[in-house]
């Protein structure tokens, strides 16, 4: 080890881009660089990325950043999206493309799945919702539907799996991720026999679970060149995305809840029970092997203002932080929205929930559309916070994190709508932090916590009254348009 240098990189694949940053041992940030990808959508309801183009891109940002920094890393530590499912070939090849966590298309299997003895035993042992975002339902819609490609799969990695399998050869996952896939026993730490049979797989056929602080070495020394790091160099397996920004975002306390809001959006708290809620609208997952974390997960973040923009204004998604800025100084009135553009996980889990506007009048501008949609998905996050209260106890303190806070007007919307204080923290890339967090203990060095809260956005006491009736309103149009819909 003594060849490499006092710096660790993290990388967070995600879901629209991957980012690898550097902080040295001193807890400064050295470098970071950012690449991004797409997502198709080939007919309705897929959601598909490819993950070769993914592998180049957490090359590249390994690549990039050690030669911004000098010197080789101490070790790299990874953070991953979840729910990511592809069936790959006994060569290693990929026979499918990378379905990913905003994928509906096994909802028929989910639904058929949910409510039966086996899928509520299922819930309470894996800490998984049974939804078409799990791996477990994706596995099922293939048998189902793409039985050659099923019957030619060798495993059924996500994204991380595919990545470590490239530069070190074996199948492992870390039991965070596992954790997220629907397959994986939260108690006894294996794959759940009861979700294997129903997936119609063996456990063979999954990657070997290890803890989320195992250490692996050894690239070819072709891999360690196109990386320019030592063959030698320390790859920890992190865990997920979600559970990193809890460790990332220092909020590991009992009632500290951190809320993010990117491509996607989530409320999480961390405890040293595995808890399921009673109406199974929230997921739990392991942080490490006696940390877990509850919360549930939105599909709608950022996502819906990129359609928005782009999709119903026709604008170039260049002008969607001018379009906020205006908004958040526009009063929408009575104008509603529903954001539920990619159906919804917590806490309706519907995945054939849809968006709506309601209340549209003449005078409604862009601004006021885009108004009720930041409205609309931070009303969204309101109800998985009291779902989360109701299962895991008060929550005293929410770090926010996430992209949304390049926009400060957007947190304090985020703070009078829920009437509650927002902590916003100097580092906004808390997964890919939580992963150098936890690299750094595994190597036996300080543990540099997060800088001190910078800001603190206060709710308006008369804003959130205002916001509490309508609020009110949201809920109860869900309720009568989903009975609408489910009456057709």
């Amino acid at each position: 080890m003594s060849d490499h240098t006092a710096y660790i990189i993290g990388v967070d694949i995600g879901t629209s881009s991957t980012k690898s940053i550097v902080q040295g041992m001193d807890g400064k940030i050295l470098a970071v660089f950012q690449q991004a990808y797409a997502t198709s959508h080939p007919q309705p309801g897929y959601s598909e990325q490819k993950p070769e183009v993914i592998l180049e891109a957490v090359i590249a940002g390994i690549r990039e950043v050690v030669a911004q920094a000098g010197g080789a890393p101490a070790a790299i530590s990874f953070s991953s999206a979840m729910h990511s499912m592809m069936a790959v070939g006994p060569d290693g090849t990929a026979l499918t493309p990378l379905i990913i966590w905003a994928d509906n298309r096994s909802e028929p299997n989910a639904l058929a799945l949910r409510d039966t003895p086996e899928g509520r035993q299922i819930y309470r042992q894996t800490g998984t919702p049974v939804h078409a975002m799990s791996p477990l339902c994706k596995i099922m819609w293939l048998r189902e539907r793409q039985p050659a490609v099923f019957a030619a799969a060798a495993i059924f990695p996500g994204i991380k799996e595919y990545i470590f399998h490239h530069f070190f050869g074996r199948w492992i996952t870390d039991h965070s991720i596992a954790s997220a896939t629907g397959l994986f026993d939260i108690h006894t730490l294996q794959w759940n026999e009861t979700a294997l049979s129903v997936a119609g797989i063996t456990a063979a056929q999954l990657p070997q679970p290890v803890p989320a602080n195992y250490v692996v070495s050894g690239l070819s020394p072709d891999m360690a060149a196109t990386l320019g790091i030592p063959a030698d160099t320390p790859f920890v397996i992190g865990g997920s995305d979600g559970c990193l920004a809890q460790l990332g975002s220092g909020a590991l306390d009992a009632g500290h809840a951190t809320l993010t809001i990117g491509t996607s959006g989530a409320v999480r708290m961390a405890g040293a029970q595995p808890l399921t809620d009673a109406r199974g609208r929230l997921f739990t997952y392991l942080l490490t092997d006696d940390i877990y974390i509850t919360g549930g997960a939105s599909n709608n973040g950022g996502v819906v203002l990129q359609w928005l923009v782009r999709d119903f204004l026709r604008q170039p998604l260049s002008s969607l932080n001018d379009l906020v800025g205006e908004a958040l100084v526009t009063d929408p009135g009575k104008l509603l929205c529903l954001p539920y553009l990619l159906g919804e996980r917590a806490p309706v889990w519907n995945s054939h929930a849809t968006a709506a506007f309601i209340g549209i009048q003449p005078q409604h501008t862009p601004a006021h559309f885009t108004r009720a949609v930041l409205e609309g998905i931070c009303f969204a996050l309101l109800s998985i916070k009291e779902a989360l209260e109701e299962t895991a106890g008060p929550v005293r303190k929410i770090s926010v994190s996430g992209g949304f806070t390049n926009a400060p007007g957007w947190i304090q919307l985020l703070a009078d709508i829920f009437g509650q204080e927002m902590h916003l923290q100097q580092e906004s890339d808390a997964s890919a932090l939580g992963a150098i967090l936890l690299a750094a203990e595994v190597l036996g060095w300080p543990q540099r916590a997060p800088e001190p809260t910078q800001t603190v956005f206060t709710p308006d006491a008369a804003k959130f009254e205002a916001y509490r009736k309508k609020y009110k309103m949201f809920l109860q149009l869900y309720g009568q348009i989903e009975a609408i819909l489910v009456a057709e």
